[in-house]
């Protein structure tokens, strides 16, 4: 791969991983719901899920895909549910963590890790990704490269997005400012489906 080519690759990974999107979203209602610290393991999740579900669809899963695409629609509408399902347990999420009781709890390693096997712009983003920055002559190394990229992207990302969140939690402690908060990641959560659901 050509310096052009990996800096073209680059941006895009950027692009895609910074902007609003599912993971980001949950990311950012979770550290003001239960603090960066205890986010850890969901923003990993993200990052190891995310990398593996892009080299299955450089493996072949990508072709699969291509050649049965109601697979693509199936896996939008079980993310979009389960999108959906989230998006309500954080608006019924009413205190925060702070060593009391707490309605609700981050997700874990695993649960982040396999909502991306359903997640709309996870897939959208892989199959791009593979379509045009993998070169036929160096096809392992070329997936895993993209992979790994996306991999190394999106840590800052979700550290960014998760730092944002932390850092509001003291001013969301405060009257019905998190019961609000909350109902407004709900309704991002499920308005970020529109694009990719359409």
């Amino acid at each position: 791969m050509n310096h052009e080519t990996l800096l073209a690759l680059f941006g895009f990974a950027v692009a895609a991983s910074f902007t609003p999107g599912p993971n980001n979203f949950m990311v950012f209602a979770s550290t003001v719901n239960f603090g960066f610290y205890r986010t850890i393991p969901h923003m990993a999740g993200v990052v190891i899920g995310f990398m593996v579900l892009m080299a299955a669809i450089g493996a072949g899963l990508g072709a699969v895909v291509a050649a049965f695409p109601s697979l693509l629609i199936v896996a939008k509408i079980a993310g979009g549910a389960y999108l959906v399902w989230i998006a309500w347990k954080i608006a019924n999420t009413r205190q925060m963590d702070s060593g009391r009781t707490v309605s609700g709890r981050p997700l874990t390693f695993l649960q982040a890790a396999a909502f991306q096997w359903v997640n709309p712009k996870a897939w959208i983003m892989s199959l791009t990704a593979i379509s045009v920055y993998t070169y036929p002559e160096d096809y392992a190394f070329s997936v895993a490269l993209v992979s790994g990229m996306f991999g190394v992207v999106s840590v800052p990302s979700l550290s960014i997005w998760g730092g944002f969140g932390a850092g509001l939690r003291d001013w969301l402690s405060v009257g019905n400012r998190l019961r609000w908060f909350n109902i407004a990641m709900a309704i991002l959560l499920v308005a970020s489906l529109w694009p990719m659901l359409s």
